[in-house]
């Protein structure tokens, strides 16, 4: 038999940002019981107080709270270093047949300066590859016969060391994403390893995302 509880907590599941909001208490009750409303009443075919409701999202909340707040900032307390690079460029390739070849290489090239940074990552249509801009020349010579559909400059990089246990709890990457899309920080690209993420950013955004991510260890 379906409660006014069970109810509410299947709608606030559906909606992730408003269940974040809710278990950080961020948000009215009364307000958002009125919102709410006509789909409980839907739901269970029968009027319901907004008290109910009320009482229903508070009962929520608690639980949401403990949950996130034990397991998710357990993991982030964690957290262990934090690199920035600065002056990367992303190219994004259609895959062909020969570009892997040409990927060897850029990474013979690579070997033979180990300050440069790269990384890679290839889906089922593009490649992307991120790199020092000093290595600008050397790709466009590599890949010119491949197509590039889009070529971004002036980006900088974050790269967040893990603790091992970040596989087992769900939720991280959601709780760290959700507070970069607060401040506005756009992604340009996600690059993660098991027990490692990067993220790329425009150079005017690079501080505020350090700083983002690095106060995830105060919380």
């Amino acid at each position: 038999m379906k409660t006014i509880s069970s109810v509410v907590e299947e709608y606030i599941k559906k909606k992730p940002f408003l269940q974040s909001a809710l278990a950080q208490g961020i948000i009215n009750l009364t307000s958002l019981s009125r919102i709410v409303k006509p789909e409980i009443e839907h739901e269970l075919g029968k009027d319901i107080r907004n008290g109910a409701i009320v009482m229903a999202l508070k009962r929520l909340s608690d639980d949401l709270e403990f949950r996130a707040t034990h397991k998710i900032l357990k993991v982030l307390k964690n957290i262990g270093e934090i690199t920035v690079r600065s002056s990367l460029t992303d190219y994004t390739f259609l895959a062909s047949d020969k570009i892997l070849v040409h990927q060897a290489k850029l990474l013979e090239e690579i070997n033979n300066n180990q300050d440069v940074f790269y990384t890679s990552s290839r889906g089922v249509n593009e490649i992307n590859i991120v790199i020092s801009n000093v290595m600008d020349k050397t790709v466009e010579k590599l890949f010119k016969d491949e197509k590039c559909t889009q070529k971004a400059e002036e980006l900088s990089s974050i790269t967040v060391k893990l603790p091992a246990e970040n596989v087992s709890v769900p939720g991280i990457y959601y709780f760290i994403f959700q507070r970069l899309a607060w401040e506005g920080i756009v992604l340009y690209e996600v690059i993660s390893t098991t027990n490692e993420f990067t993220i790329l950013v425009n150079d005017d955004q690079v501080d505020i995302a350090f700083k983002t991510i690095k106060d995830l260890k105060a919380l």
